[in-house]
């Protein structure tokens, strides 16, 4: 290729032409990088009249032109740049990209990731069913996740297939762990994780094989992935709870009842809510705080109120034991952090539950705040986006005002006098 001279190039790349090179690459973008058709320029100031003029051989003397760009490609190839429009667009600037052929690069390599899925279930066990064509209408409306390549695309489609026939042909197995199937379909025991597209992919699967609704929960898609005999991790996280006394004789509540008597805190896994007899005398009332410190302080003190514990954001457990107490009529009181991500929080639970603020008030907030100053500790910054409080609207503006936030150890004492008493 013909390089610019540098006398040229220095003309070309001046502020007389910038706009006429603007409007020109994105006609030559959109058209397929094709000298053709043609681009109207207005409001031209004076300069940029001239320098046109000088391109294109010939007087212009209104404030628009409308440019062929095919005399302007044939204008170009005349002159000392020697050179086509395109090559002259691509000696001067970055390269052209042809936005047609991209665009249609980019629907073949789509239709090359659900024509690979179509073959992958025609070829597999699962033909024979009528599930997997309603499975593929819905994938392909549904599309391709933001960032996931065609390839990888083809790829994790293959593994779905493969997934399902393992759990839904005619050979399926016995009952295995999803970590276990995910790591002979994947080769990482975290491949069906939760929030994977693969995990959606199969459990959408399993869902039309078995005529039931897709779930939006946790405890809805661990109840999916049993119906294919598949065991979810039901182990590794926990609920903190404190004081929980049910009625039934199972070796399940008589532990919880004797770990109450001796004031010692016990951790719930979603496996052990899924046998455990949560049965509470009605109108039991249940606090609820967001800091295990307080867990620990109550049980210190021998507290006597049952207390269950968020741990912070409070993880699909947590939702699931308190949904269950819920459901045996217990009542709930509310404690958490004076910050915007402790209101959010405070706000969900009070919602979900009808749960009172416990000590989660403005007058709360004043009097900690103002009691922590005198004590001397160290104030603590409020950050971030502020969030209104559904409970007490004057709150959330005494927050802002006071620029402080208290975490729950600044009211400690407090909660365990509150969870000490009796009645």
């Amino acid at each position: 290729m013909n390089a610019l001279p540098s006398a040229t190039r220095e003309w070309l790349t001046g502020p007389g032409l910038t706009r006429l090179w603007e409007s020109v690459r994105k006609r030559l973008e959109s058209n397929g990088v094709q000298a053709t058709g043609s681009l109207r320029l207005t409001t031209m100031n004076p300069q940029e009249r001239n320098d046109l003029s000088l391109l294109l051989g010939k007087p212009l003397t209104g404030a628009a032109v409308t440019v062929r760009l095919d005399v302007l490609d044939a204008r170009l190839r005349a002159s000392a740049a020697g050179l086509g429009l395109r090559q002259t667009l691509e000696e001067i600037g970055p390269p052209l990209t042809n936005r047609r052929a991209a665009r249609a690069d980019a629907t073949a390599r789509r239709e090359q990731v659900w024509s690979s899925l179509a073959s992958s279930l025609d070829a597999s066990p699962l033909a024979g069913q009528e599930w997997p064509r309603q499975w593929y209408d819905l994938l392909r409306r549904a599309g391709v996740p933001r960032g996931v390549t065609s390839e990888a695309a083809v790829w994790t489609l293959q593994q779905a297939v493969q997934v399902l026939t393992t759990l839904l042909g005619p050979e399926r197995g016995s009952a295995r762990g999803r970590g276990e199937l995910a790591a002979m379909a994947t080769g990482s025991a975290h491949g069906l994780d939760d929030g994977t597209w693969l995990a959606r992919l199969v459990q959408r699967g399993v869902a039309l094989a078995h005529g039931t609704e897709f779930p939006d929960n946790a405890a809805g898609r661990r109840a999916l992935w049993r119906l294919v005999s598949v065991t979810p991790d039901e182990v590794s996280s926990t609920v903190l709870t404190y004081g929980l006394r049910p009625d039934g004789e199972g070796w399940q509540e008589r532990a919880l009842r004797e770990r109450a008597e001796h004031h010692a805190e016990a951790h719930l896994t979603p496996r052990d809510l899924h046998t455990l007899r949560l049965q509470l005398p009605a109108g039991t009332l249940i606090h609820i705080c967001e800091n295990p410190r307080v867990v620990e302080a109550a049980a210190d003190a021998a507290c006597v109120r049952p207390l269950v514990c968020t741990s912070g954001s409070a993880a699909t457990v947590v939702f699931t034991l308190l949904d269950a107490l819920a459901a045996t009529g217990c009542r709930f009181a509310y404690h958490g952090d004076f910050d915007w991500p402790g209101i959010a929080l405070a706000n969900r639970v009070i919602r979900r539950y009808g749960a009172r603020p416990w000590r989660m008030n403005t007058a709360d907030y004043e009097r900690l705040a103002a009691r922590s100053q005198a004590e001397g500790i160290p104030q603590l910054a409020l950050d971030g986006q502020p969030v209104s409080t559904d409970w007490d609207p004057d709150l959330a503006p005494a927050m802002i005002a006071l620029g402080v936030a208290l975490h729950e150890e600044a009211t400690l004492d407090l909660l365990v006098t509150d969870l000490s008493r009796q009645t």
